[in-house]
Parts: structure tokens; sequence; C-alpha cells
């Protein structure tokens, strides 16, 4: 059986994303370790310390600015989270500060997502029922 462990995002900045990351969407740092100039910067939820790792990976590659940067500008996510109310998550987030470019919508029966920027480069919905 082959199965997700770990999965990543291109960020601008490890640091800004970290902080982005965990304090404001609520993952709970996983490993911080050092590699050359950047780190292996991963979080996990914090319902499930053993679930999929997200890799906050610097963007250093050109190429990899190139399609951060071409995703962001068409307006499609990076990745999508899974919530267990888009309503009550998009009020949350927005307290914080949060910038969203797509409010809730309802995207097929009972599945409501909504599309909020990162700080670091990337979109990122947020998906689950209303």
């Amino acid at each position: 059986m082959i199965r997700i462990v770990l999965t990543s995002v291109f960020v601008q900045d490890q640091e800004r994303a970290l902080d982005f990351y965990t304090r404001t969407l609520g993952f709970v740092l996983k490993h911080d370790l050092p590699l050359g100039e950047a780190r292996w910067l991963t979080v996990v939820s914090s319902d499930g310390p053993d679930d999929v790792e997200l890799l906050l990976e610097p963007n250093a590659n050109p190429a990899a600015r190139v399609y951060q940067n071409a995703l962001y500008e068409q307006g499609i996510p990076a990745a999508s989270f899974g919530v267990d109310s888009v309503s009550q998550e998009f009020q949350r987030l927005k307290a914080l500060g949060v910038r969203f470019v797509a409010d809730p919508v309802q995207v097929a029966p009972e599945i409501w997502a909504a599309v909020l920027d990162d700080t670091c480069g990337n979109l990122i919905q947020i998906a689950g029922p209303a």
C-alpha cells in the first residue's frame, strides 16, 4: 500500500512561513533541521502528530519560483487543507488578519471552500462542510 507521508509548499521565507503555519493556521512544528543555507522544516496537524508532514520548502530554485508565481497569478491554490467548518475557520482567520482571495463558496454538494494568501507566495484552499 502506498500512502502520503510528506508533501510540500514552496515558500519565500521559511521563518515567516513557520510563523504563519503554526501561529495562524494552527499547525505544529515537527522537524526543524539545518540543511545547508535552508532548513528541513515540517509541520503537522495539531490533531495528528503522526499525520502527513507539510514541508515548508524554500523556493530558492528558479524553477520553483516560476512555478509558485504562476500558480499564484492564476489564482490556483498550492495546497488544500480540510477543516471542520469553512465558515467558522474563515471567520477565525479573518479575525487574525488573514487575507482571503476567495470567500467561502459551495464547490460541490455539502462541500465549501475558501482561498487564503499564506503571506509566503501561495494561495491555500480550506475545504469542508459549510
